[in-house]
């Protein structure tokens, strides 16, 4: 969980200065018929929600698009204890289909997209931005008020809200930390949704035992790219000298500073550390091999570019961490995060994989919850019902994969994608997969048996809202 081992699909945050109110020729209308309530105009409706505000609608094709305000309170328990503006999205069908409710984990893209789940079932999708993650941030904030049951209730809270507007089913999904937000509202809220669909969700169950990632790392891919991922980390830190001159360099270029992790020489070797998860998380092992540079003949500034390729010299910079606190408090905390030991490094590190108090301002108090992971665990391997794991065969971060409960009663399933990394998804799954995943989520979202047999997402591909992006600036992150 940092910019090369910390995840983070691609999250751009751009909201429009100028609200569209028309609606084009082609958008979706309500379907519903009878009660008064279902023939308003959708907007009319979603506003009619108590604590509900509209920052913009945006126009596309066959949809509404709305950007929303939601009223949530900082502390579900004390409610009287102050509120906050949350932001979700609304792509609108229509409301006789069924309904995704998708997490990132982290802020939230406003321009309109697709999971893979929702067009799967051609339905309605809802996005939230997860608390603390600006600008859905309580001012003053209460840092002790991020944690996994409070932001599940506040997906449970815009459940709850929506539901008599979309009362067809509903499924969760998120990639990465978006995996694990989904299967945490499972956990807490059980009988909200009617399945779960989690992507490269990672289950850091006891964060002292970190053991599986270095057993993965030490198997992934080939010997010959293994090797020469790490004689570049190895020879980036025989260079420190020259390579933090033009660490320095880059640094003042782009008005970067080194407040947060304690300076230069840290924020260097964090990211060299994490060249080798970040290849695995995101690179195309069968051909980026063939890029890694021969770190012996290679010049510094070969290797200075190509790590930062990979890994990216701006993730432990103030400024690039800034974004990133809230999931660094949370991985301090709750998550747990990775600790990998890399022993041809061996004399050369200073300073060891660093833990995420490093990467969140000292101000921030921070008590590790070693129970929170182990709760979770416990619960989707003896108690989850209609949820789907989709893993990636080189991703890292599926070292340590959830396992829900066995047995038809329980209806769950963990697959892996073969040669997939961190942007697994049901497309790439081996065909029986594919269709059993596929059969499953149409089953879950109330599509005719007969339908769902076919196993065939039910609206077409569309190169612009389902282009799936990620954050490549810092690839650490889950």
């Amino acid at each position: 969980m940092r910019k090369t081992l910390r995840w983070v699909l691609s999250l751009v945050v751009l909201i429009g200065t100028v609200g569209f109110t028309g609606v084009t020729a082609t958008a979706a209308t309500d379907a519903e018929q009878g009660a008064p309530a279902a023939q308003k105009d959708i907007k009319d409706r979603l506003l009619a929600i108590k604590g509900m505000s509209l920052i913009e609608e945006k126009p596309y094709d066959g949809y509404r698009f709305f950007v929303l305000n939601y009223t949530q309170p900082v502390d579900h328990r004390h409610p009287s204890k102050g509120t906050f503006q949350q932001r979700i999205t609304v792509l609108h069908k229509d409301t006789a289909r069924p309904t995704v409710f998708s997490t990132s984990g982290y802020g939230l893209n406003t321009n309109p997209g697709r999971a893979e789940p929702t067009r799967v079932i051609d339905g309605n999708q809802v996005s939230m931005e997860y608390r603390f993650f600006t600008p859905s941030r309580p001012a003053p904030a209460d840092w002790s008020k991020l944690n996994i049951w409070q932001a599940a209730t506040d997906q449970h809270r815009i459940f709850k809200a929506l539901k008599p507007i979309y009362g067809k089913k509903w499924l969760s999904t998120g990639a990465s930390k978006g995996g694990m937000t989904a299967t945490y509202f499972e956990r807490f809220y059980p009988r909200d949704m009617d399945g779960v669909v989690a992507y490269v969700a990672p289950n850091d169950v006891n964060n002292r035992e970190d053991s599986a990632y270095d057993r993965f790392l030490d198997t992934v891919g080939t010997k010959e790219c293994r090797a020469k991922i790490e004689a570049v980390q190895h020879e980036s830190l025989v260079r420190r000298a020259p390579m933090k001159k033009l660490y320095a360099d880059f640094a003042a270029a782009n008005n970067h500073t080194f407040k947060t992790i304690g300076g230069i020489d840290k924020a260097f070797e964090a990211v060299v550390l994490d060249v080798n998860w970040g290849f695995w998380q995101y690179q195309q092992s069968a051909t980026a091999c063939a890029d890694v540079p021969v770190a012996k003949t290679a010049s510094d500034a070969t290797l200075f570019g190509w790590i930062d390729e990979v890994g990216g010299w701006a993730s432990y910079t103030d400024q690039g961490l800034e974004y990133y606190t809230p999931y660094y408090y949370q991985a301090g905390t709750q998550l747990g995060s990775p600790d990998i030991k890399q022993p041809w490094l061996k004399g050369l590190s200073r300073y060891g994989y660093q833990p995420p108090r490093n990467f969140v301002p000292r101000e921030i108090p921070m008590t590790f919850q070693k129970n929170a992971m182990k709760d979770v665990d416990r619960w989707v391997r003896h108690h989850s019902h209609r949820m789907l794991f989709v893993y990636g065969e080189n991703d890292p971060w599926g070292a340590e994969p959830f396992k829900p409960a066995r047995g038809a009663k329980h209806d769950s399933y963990v697959m892996t994608a073969p040669g997939a990394n961190h942007g697994a998804n049901v497309a790439g799954l081996a065909a029986a997969d594919k269709a059993k995943a596929t059969e499953r989520i149409l089953a879950w979202a109330g599509v005719p048996a007969a339908q769902a047999a076919e196993a065939k997402p039910l609206a077409p591909y569309d190169a612009k809202l389902d282009r799936r992006d990620r954050d490549r600036q810092n690839t650490l992150r889950p």
